[in-house]
């Protein structure tokens, strides 16, 4: 894999960072700032509905700008978001800097993905795929829990500041490793942008781009309010947080891994193995959540299972929207956060039922059910490779 594609992975680790942190920070932040624990979670879906508008938009602004200019300036913004952030004392401007965090991180991401798709050939996306995303799931493994062991020492300002700092060194890899150039596809031969919107209404592409926001969904609808879950429900110390976290985090990059290797060639084989551990694994955590060893060992294999599949659908929205290359970046990403938007709001409507604690992981399970009832019919559809014509024709 090019260097480059590295030095991305580096700037993704210190959003993704920002992106997962608030799971630690939930209850504190609602404490601090006087609002209940269910409105400190709809801070993730702030950020994830800023990286939907903002991915598409973000993508178009950027079309004509150099790729390290680019994403320069998005990682610039993105820290000013969170130096705004960690002063404020109003609940209001915490969600709008979330919000603005998002518009740049989605920004970011979008070209990000554009740029690392071009940096290898067609049969090696998804290997590039889980290269970038390992930013991702290496900050659930060291940025989350390490915000959140900040958070706990210093308070969750601490971690907001952590985060605007990080985004230096990643700045500079960014400067050094991306050339100065546009982006492939951008120049005299690229699509026209009323071309690439239209690579939407592909049935394919909206298939693929559906199932992968309903598994994030899935997975943001529990990680998000996984610290009550470990706290209250297991009876674990405050501490115990950042323990869960890294168990998902290092989960998540064995799924990504894993499944980077094969979401190229075999993807039908991820969704019919994973997909139904999957669907097994969150009513179990649910039932299990109040023994403590049973919700560690289940909490990782979750991670695993959720970014395998996860990844592998994305990968098959990057193929599917080969039409559009400097708009495919921005697709995969409104896919993933539109799953990571519903999947909070529509858990913390269940913390107010019977479920309590549990609700959360019982809404993921739900939504993973749902995602491999239109998937199981269609997986060799979803599978299908570039050759495969008569698949590709099938809505």
């Amino acid at each position: 894999m090019p260097l480059p594609l590295y030095l991305l992975a580096v700037a993704v680790f210190a959003m993704g960072t920002s992106e997962f942190m608030l799971v630690g920070l939930v209850p504190d932040i609602a404490s601090d700032l006087a609002v209940t624990v269910g409105a400190a979670g709809t801070l993730t879906s702030a950020f994830a509905i800023g990286m939907v508008v903002g991915a598409p938009l973000m993508a178009t602004l950027a079309r004509r700008w150099p790729v390290r200019s680019g994403l320069l300036a998005f990682i610039i913004a993105f820290a000013a978001a969170h130096a705004v952030g960690a002063v404020t004392t109003s609940f209001s401007v915490l969600f709008a800097t979330r919000v603005v965090a998002a518009l740049a991180n989605a920004g970011f991401l979008a070209v990000a993905l554009t740029a690392a798709a071009t940096l290898v050939p067609p049969d090696r996306k998804g290997r590039a795929l889980a290269v970038l995303l390992s930013g991702v799931t290496v900050a659930t493994i060291v940025g989350v829990p390490g915000g959140a062991v900040l958070g706990t020492l210093f308070g969750w300002r601490a971690t907001f500041w952590a985060v605007a700092v990080l985004c230096l060194p990643a700045a500079i890899g960014v400067t050094t490793g991306i050339p100065a150039g546009r982006a492939h596809g951008n120049g005299g031969g690229r699509p026209a942008l009323r071309s690439e919107f239209a690579r939407l209404g592909s049935p394919r592409l909206l298939l693929v781009m559906s199932l992968g926001a309903m598994v994030n969904a899935a997975t943001f609808a529990s990680f998000t309010f996984l610290a009550p879950v470990v706290t209250d429900t297991a009876g674990l110390g405050e501490l115990w947080v950042p323990v869960a976290l890294v168990l998902f985090g290092v989960g998540s990059f064995v799924g990504v891994t894993v499944a980077g290797r094969l979401s190229d060639r075999r993807p039908d084989a991820v969704i019919a193995v994973g997909g139904p551990l999957l669907l097994v694994g969150w009513p179990a955590l649910a039932v299990l959540a109040d023994r403590p060893v049973a919700l560690l060992v289940l909490v990782f294999a979750q991670g695993a299972l959720s970014f395998a599949l996860g990844s592998t659908l994305i990968t098959r929205v990057l193929h599917e929207a080969a039409g559009a290359p400097t708009m495919a970046g921005s697709y995969a990403t409104a896919a993933l956060n539109v799953g990571a938007a519903v999947g909070p709001l529509l858990a913390a409507t269940t913390l107010a039922t019977g479920l309590g604690n549990r609700g959360p992981l019982w809404a993921s399970g739900l939504l993973v059910a749902v995602a491999l009832l239109v998937a199981f019919p269609l997986r060799a559809v979803i599978a299908a490779r570039p050759g495969d014509e008569a698949l590709r024709r099938t809505p």
